[in-house]
């Protein structure tokens, strides 16, 4: 987030999910030896910020599978049901222009209005609170993104679970460049896709740990993989029978599971539970209460029912964060031990 409204850099506020996105034309694409994707143009039905919609989606500024390039334009790359495909977002004069590449290309561009919030409602949300009602003032092109996708929400999610912000990217980037393959089409220097499920399954155990990944959350990835496709099958459902069916694997917990359908369902009333965080941010924000715990949190974001998680991702873009009363969380490194 720019500007003299931004909060700390900690996991939870760069949850806020803003990615500066350059100001430009975003129509030069440069060409490489792959050749013209599929194109596709598509107005959204109102305001729309390309770096606050899909800025949930990226892990660290060092993502390998998300890039914001200097002519405007927004890249990810991704495996989708189809297969691997590199997607080009940019918009000029109100008009989305998406070009693809790559097996997956043509599943991208049909997600591509779910993918900019298409799905969501921004009108159902009412606020309660003066700064909330700021935050939303401020930016009116926030949408919640709906990927459609489960296992690369999934995957970081768990890569995060009690563990530094710097941690959690670092083994995100390392296991995506080692064992990903590189993105299709004339993407940006050094972007990779995901693994596959059985990729993720096979990385040896030394692999993990040289990316600073404990057994815990090794074994609960490898759990997930090895359901992948029922997995990827709560995308067909309701947020709240989504979140109970990746509940089931050991290791993913409410806090995992929200984190997921945020971005995988576009869930506008997941609320992360179990955070580290975002309760006492909340609480400051809403009462002054900087001590809040997840049911003060819950209290506080009652009257927002249905819209909780936007409410909170409001207040994370606001900027009004209690000041740092104890030191950061030490940064731990198991692949050097």
């Amino acid at each position: 987030m720019a500007g003299r409204f931004s909060p700390r850099p900690t996991r939870t506020t760069v949850r806020g999910g803003e990615v500066g996105v350059p100001a430009g034309v975003g129509d030069a694409l440069p060409r490489q030896s792959a050749g013209p994707g599929l194109e596709r143009a598509w107005t959204p039905p109102g305001p729309l910020d390309l770096g606050l919609v899909l800025g949930p989606l990226r892990r660290g500024p060092g993502d390998p599978t998300f890039r914001a390039a200097p002519d405007g334009s927004v890249w990810r790359a991704g495996r989708t049901p189809a297969g691997v495909g590199t997607l080009r977002v940019a918009m000029r004069a109100g008009v989305v222009r998406a070009e693809a590449w790559g097996p997956g290309a043509r599943w991208l561009l049909e997600q591509l209005p779910d993918l900019l919030g298409a799905s969501d409602d921004p009108g159902a949300f009412e606020p309660r609170h003066r700064l909330v009602a700021a935050a939303r003032h401020r930016r009116p092109g926030l949408r919640l993104t709906r990927t459609g996708l489960v296992l690369e929400s999934l995957i970081p999610s768990v890569l995060e679970q009690k563990v530094t912000t710097d941690e959690a990217y670092r083994a995100w980037r390392l296991l995506v460049r080692k064992f990903g393959e590189p993105a299709p089409g004339p993407a940006p220097e050094r972007m990779y896709v995901m693994p596959a499920p059985r990729t993720w399954a096979l990385i040896p155990s030394w692999e993990w740990h040289r990316a600073g990944v404990d057994n815990k959350r090794a074994s609960t990835i490898l759990r997930a993989v090895r359901v992948a496709a029922r997995l990827e099958e709560a995308t067909g459902m309701d947020a709240e029978r989504a979140r109970a069916r990746l509940e089931l694997v050991s290791g993913i917990g409410p806090w995992t599971s929200a984190e997921t359908v945020q971005r995988s369902h576009g869930a506008a009333d997941a609320v992360t539970v179990g955070d580290l965080h975002l309760p006492g941010i909340v609480g400051y924000a809403l009462a002054g209460d900087r001590d809040a715990d997840d049911s003060v949190m819950l209290s506080l974001l009652e009257p927002y029912a249905g819209q909780r998680h936007r409410a909170a991702r409001l207040i994370l873009l606001s900027g009004r964060t209690p000041a740092r009363r104890v030191p950061r969380m030490p940064r731990g490194d198991i692949g050097r031990l």
